[in-house]
C-alpha cells in the first residue's frame, strides 16, 4: 500500500502546472535591484571569461581535458511525509547531470545533423559529497521537516532562521535545495551572488528522473539551472532576439514550449534555426540534448585560476572522510496541525506545536466562551502543559497570532 501511495505521488508532483519552468533571470535582476554591487560583480566575472576565452585558455581542446569534478550538497525540505523523497531519486538526479554534461545521455541521436558538430561533452561531472568541510563522513543529502509547506523564489528556503536550510560553504559545494516551488519548476543563483544563497532550487515534480512521460520529469530542469549557475543565459539573451554571448548558438526569437521536431527560423537564423533542443532553452525534457562547445567553454573558465568557481578544484567535498560521526536523526511531528489533549480536560491540557516550530517565544491567551480573556502565557516550548484546574467548568478558546498573520485559535472543554 506505502509504495502505490509514493508511485501515486510522484504522478501527481509530475501534474504539477508550472506557470514558468525557469526564473533565473528574474531572480537576478531582483538581487541586482536590492544590491547595486552585484550587475559590477557580474561584469567582472563575465569580462574575466570572456579574457580567457579571447586567449583560449579554456580552449575548446580535443576531448582530453581534466574532467572537473563537482561536490553536490542535496537539502531537501519536506513538509508532508510523502515529500521526504528517497535517497534512489536524488542518484537518479546526479545521474541525469553527469549523462548530459558528459554528453553520454542516449537521446544524443536526436541531436539535429545540423548541429552536430558544434555539440559538446563539457567534461564536467558531479558527485553527492562524502566529506564536509571539516572532513566528517556525510551522505550528501540532508533531509529536513519545515512546517512551510509552499516556497517562493525569495530564498527563504536557504536559510534555517526562516525554516529552510543553510547552505554549505558554497565555494567547495554545490548546494541544490529541493522543496514544493509555488508555481515554478526552478531557478539558480549566478556566479557574483551572495554566497550565503548560492545554489539551485527545484521543485519535487522537477527533481529526479521519476516520468520520462511528463513535461519537466527527466530531471533536466537541473541541468539548464545548472547551466545559469556556471554563467550560461537563455539562448535568446532574456529578450527578443536577444544574445546569450556565446558564438555558436543561434540567435532566436525566444523560448520554446513543449518538443517541436520541425526547423524553426526567428530572427533571421536560416536555414539551420532555433538550436531549441539545447538545454538553455524551456523545451520539454524529452527534447533536449546537447551543450555547445562554445557554453562548455563558457563553463569552464569559471574554473581556471582567478575565476570564479576555481575553489571548487580545491574542495574538501570528495576526499576521503576523516571523522566518522553518527548522525542524530530528527523526528518528524506526529501531525501537521496543532493539538490540543486530552480534551474534555479537568487539570492540565497540552498544546502540541510540534509541527511548527516558529511558534515558540509567541504570545498566546484563553478566551471564555464570552470573549473575555482569562488566562495568558507565553508558548515555550513546541509541546507545552497547562496547568487550567482554576478555571471555571466550559467552553474556552486558545488564540494567538504571528508577525507573518498566521493566526491559531482552538477549542476545549474544562471539566
Amino acid at each position: 500500500m506505502k509504495r502505490i501511495f509514493v508511485i501515486v505521488l510522484l504522478l501527481s508532483c509530475q501534474l504539477r502546472f508550472f506557470a514558468q519552468r525557469c526564473e533565473s533571470y528574474s531572480y537576478y535582476k531582483a538581487q541586482e535591484a536590492q544590491d547595486a554591487l552585484i550587475a559590477d560583480k557580474v561584469k567582472v566575472i563575465e569580462s574575466f571569461v570572456n579574457g580567457q576565452l579571447q586567449n583560449h585558455v579554456a580552449g575548446r581542446g580535443n576531448g582530453n581535458e581534466t574532467i572537473i569534478k563537482i561536490p553536490v550538497v542535496v537539502h531537501i525540505l519536506y513538509h508532508s511525509p510523502e515529500e521526504k523523497i528517497s535517497d534512489a531519486v536524488v542518484q537518479s538526479q546526479i545521474d541525469v547531470l553527469n549523462k548530459c554534461f558528459r554528453r553520454l545521455n542516449a537521446d544524443t541521436i536526436k541531436t539535429p545533423l545540423r548541429f552536430q558538430s558544434v555539440a559538446a561533452d563539457c567534461g564536467i561531472e558531479f558527485q553527492l559529497a562524502t566529506a564536509d568541510v571539516r572532513r566528517r563522513s556525510t551522505s550528501g543529502i540532508i533531509k529536513k521537516y519545515t512546517p512551510v509547506a509552499k516556497w517562493k523564489m525569495d530564498d527563504k528556503m536557504k536559510l534555517n532562521t526562516s525554516m529552510g536550510d543553510d547552505a554549505w560553504d558554497a565555494t567547495q559545494y554545490l548546494n541544490i535545495w529541493v522543496c514544493n516551488l509555488d508555481r515554478l519548476a526552478g531557478y539558480s543563483s549566478f556566479p557574483g551572488g551572495d554566497l550565503k544563497l548560492d545554489g539551485l532550487v527545484l521543485d519535487f515534480g522537477a527533481f529526479g528522473a521519476i516520468n520520462e512521460i511528463a513535461a519537466y520529469g527527466q530531471g533536466k530542469t537541473a541541468v539548464h539551472e545548472i547551466g545559469h549557475w556556471m554563467g550560461l543565459k537563455h539562448l535568446w539573451g532574456d529578450t527578443y532576439c536577444g544574445d546569450d554571448g556565446v558564438d555558436d548558438t543561434p540567435k532566436q526569437a525566444s523560448y520554446t514550449s513543449g518538443c517541436p521536431s520541425s526547423i524553426r527560423i526567428t530572427c533571421g537564423n536560416g536555414p539551420d534555426g532555433d538550436m531549441y533542443m539545447n538545454y538553455m532553452d524551456f523545451t520539454n525534457d524529452a527534447c533536449l540534448n546537447m551543450f555547445t562547445k562554445g557554453q562548455k567553454d563558457k563553463m569552464r573558465a569559471l574554473f581556471m585560476p582567478g575565476g570564479n568557481k576555481h575553489s571548487f578544484l580545491n574542495s574538501k567535498g570528495l576526499l576521503r572522510p576523516l571523522i566518522f560521526e553518527i548522525p542524530v536523526p530528527e523526528d518528524d511531528p506526529k501531525w501537521l496541525h496543532p493539538q490540543l489533549y486530552p480534551n474534555p480536560v479537568s487539570n492540565v491540557l497540552n498544546l502540541d506545536l510540534s509541527y511548527d516550530s516558529r511558534w515558540v517565544g509567541k504570545s498566546a491567551r484563553i478566551v471564555n466562551i464570552s470573549g473575555q480573556t482569562v488566562m495568558q502565557f507565553v508558548i515555550s516550548t513546541k509541546i507545552m502543559q497547562l496547568q487550567i484546574n482554576k478555571l471555571s467548568p466550559g467552553l474556552y478558546f486558545i488564540a494567538a497570532k504571528r508577525e507573518d498573520g498566521l493566526s491559531l485559535k482552538l477549542q476545549f472543554i474544562k471539566l
